[in-house]
């Protein structure tokens, strides 16, 4: 029961989240709204839908005369949505106010009105995504790399199929001195299941040890694959390679490889003429490590796919992220926790939440323009871009090197400034240079990427920035 208790903390100012929505609908709310918002509460894990108090701040009770009968609304609802939606009537001193009270979608079962499987973003309804969707129809089933990617073998067969030696290397640890030894250490890391007195190699095991992941059929397509082109598009292949080891035993080989089909740029030092890769090699890690550890296995037909262009190079994986890109500098989420938790500790990747910020610092050292992450229905892509000129960046690629940059300023634990943007782009103090930065950063405050740090300051020359989610 909704108490008189919980109506004062709501009108207190309680932020309106996954599981609160206020509505005013002092006369009247259109009943195709209301059934869409339940399926979106419930598809969000349940929560409130309530009319009557305004949903901006400073909140108060306006009062609401929609569904006088509701009885025959939640009647409806059950016809409409197949699940049970409680109304509670609460008359206020300023009025009336009316709490739908949605339950959670059960396990693995995503609600929907009209084959509309809805979710909310900030004021709006939208669709769910076929990778949201997907998860929540596997929810309930068995983890794939949990599975068995081999019949059950004994001893000998898992020591021939794995790369136990490189795995001990990567976890820094000696190799066991018995075969049982090493065996038990597998096991406990879930790589190997014992079945009897044998064993049954896990997708985990062989993703991350394979010598040969083509000997294990549920894997043919989760290799990585890696294409080079010749220009900016893909009507020329120079090179198409198909990886075949596990990833954690695989990997240097693989960044060696991509590393050496990267385009050069010559630099001229003092006396010294050097060559020096498009892109910088952390970030190529980090951006791969990130690839296959937040790849989605349950999709099929697609891998992880490192294509090098002329002026770029772009590395995608299947799956839509768990967590907005223009977050990827401060968040973390991985569906895959057990696979980042041993590509950690093997050394492949890099602690929880630390890996993008990385990889923006040193294209920022390189001087290129800002990585760009996209999301498409079923992949996910980070992107490289090759060197360009200040004057030569479109107003897109600015403005997303500021935001970027005042991200990566603000989990340094410092502020951007327009000095450090200039820094950032190598510009001097020129009065124009100064304008030109100014420019950007307003152009980013108007697209809310950034704000100022005070919003009260009169200063303009020494205001300081963060990101728009601070």
């Amino acid at each position: 029961m909704i108490t008189p208790e919980q109506v004062d903390r709501w009108l207190s100012g309680a932020p309106e989240t996954e599981h609160l929505e206020f509505k005013e609908a002092k006369q009247q709310y259109d009943t195709d709204k209301l059934l869409k918002y339940c399926v979106a509460l419930a598809n969000e894990g349940g929560g409130h839908l309530v009319l009557g108090i305004s949903d901006k701040a400073p909140r108060r009770v306006v009062g609401t005369q929609a569904f006088l009968d509701t009885g025959a609304t939640k009647g409806r609802i059950l016809t409409a949505l197949q699940f049970r939606v409680e109304i509670e009537e609460l008359h206020h001193p300023d009025g009336r106010i009316l709490v739908f009270d949605i339950p959670g979608r059960p396990i693995g079962t995503p609600r929907h009105v009209g084959g509309m499987y809805l979710m909310r973003s900030g004021e709006e309804l939208v669709p769910m995504s076929p990778d949201q969707l997907g998860r929540i129809f596997a929810e309930g089933k068995a983890d794939f790399l949990a599975l068995d990617a081999s019949a059950v073998i004994d001893a000998d067969q898992v020591v021939a199929a794995l790369d136990v030696q490189t795995f001990f290397d990567l976890i820094k640890l000696p190799l066991p001195a018995t075969r049982e030894g090493v065996l038990a250490r597998l096991v406990s890391e879930k790589l190997v299941r014992p079945v009897a007195a044998q064993y049954a190699i896990t997708n985990l095991g062989a993703l991350l040890l394979a010598k040969d992941m083509r000997q294990f059929d549920s894997l043919t397509r989760k290799t990585v694959r890696v294409i080079k082109y010749r220009g900016n598009n893909k009507l020329h292949t120079e090179r198409d390679l198909i990886g075949q080891k596990g990833y954690a035993v695989g990997f240097e080989s693989l960044i060696h490889y991509v590393n050496v089909q990267l385009p050069v740029n010559e630099v001229i030092g003092q006396a010294l003429r050097e060559e020096v890769r498009m892109f910088p090699e952390l970030a190529i890690r980090e951006l791969v490590a990130n690839a296959l550890v937040h790849q989605d296995f349950e999709a099929t037909g697609s891998s992880v796919m490192i294509e090098i262009y002329a002026d770029r190079i772009e590395i995608t994986n299947p799956g839509q992220p768990l967590i907005p890109t223009e977050r990827f500098v401060d968040e973390y989420s991985s569906r895959n926790e057990k696979l980042a938790d041993l590509m950690r500790r093997l050394g492949i990747c890099e602690e929880k939440g630390s890996g993008i910020d990385k990889v923006v610092s040193s294209t920022e050292y390189y001087q290129l323009p800002a990585p760009e992450f996209r999301v498409a229905p079923m992949h996910t892509t980070a992107v490289l871009f090759a060197h360009k000129e200040f004057v030569d960046m479109d107003a897109k690629e600015r403005v997303n090197a500021c935001y970027m940059h005042c991200c990566l300023k603000y989990v340094s634990n410092e502020k951007m400034s327009n000095q450090s943007l200039r820094e950032r782009f190598k510009l001097d103090d020129t009065r124009a240079k100064v304008s030109a930065v100014s420019q950007i950063i307003a152009t980013a405050v108007e697209q809310n990427k950034i704000k100022p740090d005070d919003p009260e300051s009169l200063s303009k020359r020494y205001v300081k920035y963060v990101p728009y989610w601070t």
